[in-house]
């Protein structure tokens, strides 16, 4: 399976978890993922970022996103 296969297959679940972790609209939950550093790093194949969990994932975005002060600079 290609790095882009597994990306697409596990971004939505990341997704989800952020909706409901965070209590988001999937709209906002994409939108602060895909501007997040997290994901950057999933997009970079140098990172291998894509061949850990989802979970492992999310909790790298978790710890970014709390970080930030609550994703004020997100919305």
């Amino acid at each position: 399976m290609g790095h882009h296969l597994i990306r697409a297959t596990i971004t939505p679940v990341i997704v989800k978890k952020i909706m409901e972790q965070y209590d988001l609209n999937e709209k906002s939950a994409l939108d602060i993922f895909y501007t997040s550093a997290t994901a950057a790093s999933l997009g970079d194949d140098e990172t291998g970022l894509y061949g850990q969990s989802p979970n492992f994932i999310f909790g790298l975005f978790a710890e970014e996103f709390e970080e930030r002060g609550d994703g004020k600079n997100w919305r």
